[in-house]
């Protein structure tokens, strides 16, 4: 009997095309999964130090703050920790493999979300499109691939959108079942919010596109949904005030300075000018029409990526699922629907090549150095006695000074801090010799850690009574004449 026979040439197509779209989708996240446990940016971002220290202090208290426990600027001062269950398991991946350990965390969650991610568009589109428009979503993610809990949340919204998507394709409500993925998304990251105002726009279609004697019916189903998912969302320690504290989020003053929050920068090219300059170069060659509410949708995510750099990993993760269906449709390809020939071949090969790079990770153990954020050596070239005075501090390196158990002045708890706070250390940063002086005086600063192109520091060297004791690639530590003085390191006073 001949293969043909066997395996008539549409059905061999078919299943080859579906291997080989299970092939792309598997070498994407496996790209995703190396980058997540080798490339050292993952662990750059000073507030991956805080966050374990965090998850530490809540496993060691049994219990949330509610107040902070870490500064010496605003001891107590009302703080929402709003990520509290991500930063317990960074704090036990921290301690079950080290560094290796968060490495390793935060692969797996990258991963894991670029391939629902991929599944999804997989429905639309195969072969290189699919590779294509998967690879520019994903590519959004990678300025933002930290060791923090919006990456360990992504996984949660990627299945959430998904889910939404889903049930417009059914033409039905979702189920109730996917209203409880909220609980675990509230607890991770305030990024839930965007996955419950996300119901409202999908809500609008199904009633809009319903005929209409089925139109109350889904406005009855949508609203049950939503009001079980703002249910299901309201687990968590913090009640109403993790709804509201998003928002409060956003109106604080002096956000733009920080780099997540600040507007994209094209001053060089990055994945944010690719993926725009694609889809405008491809919607101006091909024909392709979306649905007026998700187009509105893309708008508003690529508007509010303009606005804050972190929002793009928004925009990457769900402007391709909406835009799957109009590319194919462009490009005359029908939907594969069933995703199952697809996800077999990525699930498998996927798992093998990322337990493959993880025993490469474990062979390998990160031992942390000086780097951004990580001002190793300056910290640890101040006499302990010294530490435990008030120190001011850059707001990168607030973070590892929680983590080695330094009160800092300021750290990346922008929500705590507020506009007051940040905008004094704008103008502190920026070398002020009045505030400089004031706040010195003000907090009783003993000593200073900031970066050394930071302009306060040519100030502190200038400033009466004060010197540096210690200076790398990374860091500046300037302490006050008598402080310094009064401090004796193994018996003699330095």
């Amino acid at each position: 009997m001949s293969v043909a026979l066997l395996c008539p040439a549409s059905a061999c197509a078919a299943r080859n095309g579906a291997r080989a779209s299970g092939f792309v989708l598997s070498l994407i996240a496996t790209f995703v999964f190396a980058m997540g446990a080798f490339a050292p940016a993952v662990l750059n971002d000073g507030d991956t130090w805080s966050h374990l220290a965090t998850g530490a202090w809540i496993m060691t208290h049994e219990a949330v703050p509610r107040g902070d426990p870490f500064s010496h600027s605003m001891p107590g001062a009302p703080w929402t920790a709003h990520e509290w269950l991500s930063e317990i398991v960074l704090a036990l991946a921290f301690r079950a493999g080290g560094w290796n350990g968060v490495a390793l965390l935060t692969a797996f969650a990258a991963a894991a979300a670029a391939l629902v991610l991929g599944l999804r568009v997989a429905r639309d589109l195969s072969g290189a499109p699919l590779g294509v428009v998967v690879a520019l979503g994903v590519g959004l993610w990678a300025p933002t691939l930290h060791a923090r809990p919006h990456v360990l949340a992504l996984p949660l919204a990627a299945l959430w959108t998904a889910g939404l998507l889903a049930a417009r394709d059914r033409d039905s409500v979702p189920p109730l079942a996917l209203a409880f993925l909220m609980t675990l998304w509230a607890n991770m990251h305030g990024g839930f919010v965007f996955g419950l105002a996300l119901i409202a726009p999908f809500a609008c279609e199904a009633v809009l596109e319903a005929e209409p004697a089925a139109g109350a019916f889904a406005a009855r189903g949508w609203a049950l949904f939503a009001l079980a998912s703002v249910a299901a969302a309201l687990v968590n320690p913090y009640g109403f005030e993790a709804l509201v504290f998003p928002f409060k989020l956003i109106g604080v003053e002096h956000l733009a300075r920080i780099s997540e929050w600040a507007p994209q920068d094209f001053s060089r090219l990055g994945p944010m000018e690719v993926a725009l300059i694609a889809l405008i170069a491809f919607a101006l060659r091909q024909r392709m029409a979306a649905p007026p509410i998700r187009v509105a949708i893309i708008a508003a995510l690529t508007a509010m990526a303009l606005a804050h750099t972190r929002h793009a990993q928004l925009l990457g993760l769900v402007a391709p699922m909406l835009l799957a269906q109009p590319i194919a449709e462009a490009i005359g390809v029908r939907p594969l629907g069933d995703v199952r020939p697809v996800a077999r071949p990525a699930l498998s090969v996927g798992l093998a090549a990322a337990l493959a790079f993880a025993a490469l990770r474990a062979a390998a153990p990160i031992v942390r150095t000086d780097g951004p954020g990580a001002p190793l050596a300056a910290v640890a070239a101040v006499p302990p006695g010294l530490r435990e005075k008030p120190v001011l501090n850059a707001y990168s390196f607030g973070g590892y000074l929680i983590f080695a158990e330094v009160r800092p002045f300021i750290d990346g708890r922008a929500d705590m801090y507020r506009g007051d706070m940040l905008g004094l250390y704008e103008k502190l940063a920026d070398g002020d010799p009045a505030t400089i002086e004031a706040t010195l005086a003000r907090y009783h600063i003993a000593w200073t850690l900031f970066a050394p192109d930071e302009r306060i520091v040519a100030a502190l060297d200038r400033e009466p009574g004060w010197r540096r004791l210690y200076a790398d690639s990374v860091a500046v530590v300037h302490t006050r004449d008598d402080a310094h003085a009064s401090i004796s390191v193994g018996g003699v006073s330095r």
